[in-house]
């Protein structure tokens, strides 16, 4: 190796060393964004514990925690809440709903981004919103999630992971993500009315759950 490019290799050693002593002092895990714990009651609807399946701890990390409801409400509604919190290792811990979802024999029909204004202030929580079906159930379902950090909310996995490694490699910490999913199943036969219908019901239902689990350091778009 010639003196010219050895003092170049050193020269960028220094430099990447450098740059890691940039790097703000953080702690590694952020505070949570989410209380894990889901309320007995959002609003009129009552709600009660819901196992997570063996498959779905199998799947995941083993440091994933989960927490699951499902609420009634008038007319016996049902809607299901599953909250998934990552553990070290985000790979194994959270992972886009379609993946999950095609795997447990759903079909996903369509799929969009829905704002969300949760009070006065035009606070907006922006959510994906899917519409499945499931050929061996005969069961189609409205299934809206998003992901929240210890401060930043997406609909999206591709941006939560981009802020991810965002914080991991610029601020030197981890926000530990925690995915949000709601639940309702269609009933038979609905046609264009009853299916927006639930849409309203779900999202009201969403818009009252989302201040009781959301922590204050929660930031939010308008």
């Amino acid at each position: 190796m010639t003196t010219k490019r050895l003092v170049i290799l050193q020269a960028a050693l220094l430099l990447g060393l450098g740059a890691v002593f940039l790097l703000p002092k953080a702690p590694r895990l952020q505070p949570l964004g989410v209380n894990l714990a889901l309320p007995d009651y959002v609003g009129a609807w009552v709600g009660r514990d819901e196992g997570v399946t063996e498959q779905e701890h199998l799947v995941l990390g083993k440091d994933t925690e989960f927490s699951r409801k499902v609420y009634t409400g008038e007319g016996n509604q049902k809607i299901v809440v599953t909250i998934v919190l990552s553990g070290q290792d985000m790979n194994t811990s959270i992972h886009r709903a379609e993946r999950c979802l095609r795997a447990q024999g759903w079909t996903i029909q369509n799929s969009r981004v829905v704002p969300l204004a949760l009070d006065a202030a035009r606070h907006i929580l922006r959510v994906t919103r899917l519409r499945n079906a499931h050929a061996a159930w005969g069961k189609d379902a409205l299934d809206y999630y998003w992901f929240v950090g210890s401060t930043d909310l997406t609909p999206s996995h591709v941006e939560r992971s981009i802020i991810d490694w965002r914080d991991r490699i610029l601020k030197g910490y981890n926000q530990r993500w925690a995915y949000v999913s709601v639940i309702s199943l269609l009933p038979d036969k609905t046609g264009a009315v009853g299916e927006t219908q639930i849409d309203q019901t779900v999202e009201s239902f969403i818009q009252k759950l989302v201040p009781i689990i959301h922590k204050p350091t929660v930031k939010y778009g308008t």
